[in-house]
């Protein structure tokens, strides 16, 4: 039976790579096949054909060159594959998934590119920004070349192929390397002078996102910065890098000023999210949480969709231990199949602050993911694991053991980061306010202490009863 799709030449050096994990918001449409779909490219004389899922196996093709006798070489013929490929995913329908296909496309695509030279990224870049616009993070980086016998050590990077595969390979492999660690491959491939403008600007957006998890607030705000200016594609994202920071730094008037302009792109509705819920407004927190999640779910972005439903769940957590049972297992499941480290040990921060004040093994737990912390590199975690503790502590009324989360915290916001959390802390224990730095509240921050101080009396009556003070 022959191939419904054109037919593909398929050097025996290619591996096509899984399907990617399902999304609980993108499934496959009804009939078709849950085996790893390939792109189809046009074909070489007696080369195999490539298969859409509907199709059992594949056949022979008895394609001829276009000028018999004149056969193409092999740079034409690798020209006219990533062309064709190109068109496969640009023109896709209905019977494949998108996401899939993206993937299959541009694996295939950078290999070409790479193994033979070319210059022309033609629609690589557009497929590469496609790839990044949801969190989701399948393995991309196509096989590495065999060196050649007698040439010593390849180049790593010396053509633009290169680079893109590089930088592609950078950015999701920072869900399992230290975030220093990527900060640095980027930092090498911006060196190349080999991205193009518009890749030059993702490098620079995904290394201040690293400066950012590193707690180096100074190098990501000027990256971010420079990403904005271009106000090209990755725009709203950077502004959404500048809100971030502003928030970080204890300016929540700033940070909820840029959340108008920032829409879908920008996220907005988590970055509202994210200033309310240190107010100790948890209506609005939840509310602009869940808004977040139904937008991602319209957009069928199911990366965006784990992030905004494990914030959510950090909010209830707070808030309604109870409800956060359901936010959280929600937020696993949805997690899953994803690769994304920093919202998976988010969500077990949040299930530390689900079980504060009961005798769940919370110190122990937070020991160890003290350490996955450390090791991936996410420094902007380790306050805010510290805050769940002071919480824990608080509500047990252990002044020893509050006094020594505050005391870890202090040492984790010293670079001016989060020291909105060390006021939390503080506030959650009846204890003085800090002095320095001032934190800019949306409300005053008699309003904001009382907040934080009710929540603990609130949790401890949930779990002792009305007696308990």
């Amino acid at each position: 039976m022959s191939c419904a799709a054109p037919a593909c030449w398929t050097p025996s050096t290619w591996t096509w790579p899984p399907t990617p994990p399902a999304s609980p918001t993108r499934r496959p449409p009804a009939g078709s096949s849950n085996g790893p779909w390939s792109p189809s490219i046009p074909a070489r004389s007696g080369r195999t054909t490539c298969t859409a899922p509907s199709a059992p196996r594949c056949a022979p093709t008895t394609t001829t060159p276009r000028t018999a006798g004149h056969p193409p070489t092999g740079n034409e013929a690798a020209k006219r594959a990533l062309a064709a490929l190109g068109r496969q995913w640009q023109d896709a329908g209905a019977p494949v998934p998108a996401r899939p296909l993206l993937v299959a496309c541009l694996r295939q695509g950078l290999s070409l590119a790479r193994d033979h030279h070319l210059d022309d990224l033609a629609w690589l870049t557009d497929a590469a920004f496609a790839y990044t616009d949801d969190s989701v993070w399948e393995p991309l980086a196509p096989p590495t070349p065999p060196a050649t016998p007698g040439a010593g050590q390849q180049p790593e990077q010396d053509t633009p192929a290169d680079a893109l595969a590089e930088l592609l390979d950078a950015i999701a492999r920072r869900q399992h390397e230290h975030r220093a660690r990527t900060a640095e491959r980027l930092t090498t491939v911006l060196a190349t002078g080999l991205l193009s403008g518009r890749l030059t600007g993702l490098a620079l957006y995904y290394r201040a996102k690293a400066h950012k998890d590193l707690g180096r607030s100074a190098d990501a705000l000027d990256g971010m910065r420079q990403v904005a200016e271009k106000d090209g594609r990755l725009a709203p994202r950077a502004r959404r890098g500048m809100a971030n920071l502003a928030r970080i730094r204890g300016d929540f008037p700033a940070a909820l000023a840029a959340v108008p302009g920032l829409g879908w792109r920008g996220r907005h509705y988590r970055v509202l999210g994210d200033v309310h819920w240190p107010q100790a407004d948890f209506d609005n927190a939840i509310t602009a949480f869940e808004h977040a999640r139904a937008e991602a779910e319209q957009h069928n972005a199911a990366g965006e969709r784990a992030i905004a439903q494990t914030r959510l769940a950090l909010a209830t957590a707070f808030a309604d231990p109870e409800r956060a049972d359901n936010e959280l297992a929600l937020a696993r499941q949805l997690l899953e199949p994803l690769d994304q480290r920093a919202t998976t040990l988010l969500a077990q921060v949040a299930g530390l602050v689900r079980d504060a004040g009961t005798n769940r093994d919370v110190p122990d737990r937070a020991t160890l993911l003290r350490t996955h912390i450390d090791v991936a590199g996410l420094a902007w975690l380790t306050p805010l694991l510290e805050t769940a503790l002071a919480f824990h502590h608080a509500v047990q009324t252990d002044h020893d053991g509050l006094t020594a989360a505050i005391d870890r915290l202090r040492e984790a916001t010293a670079n001016g980061d989060y020291t909105y959390l060390l006021h939390i802390a503080a506030a959650m224990g009846g204890l003085p306010q800090p002095t320095s730095p001032a934190i800019q509240w949306l409300d005053d921050a008699h309003t904001v202490r009382t907040r934080w101080h009710t929540l603990v009396t609130a949790r401890r009556h949930h779990l002792n009863g009305p007696t308990a003070g």
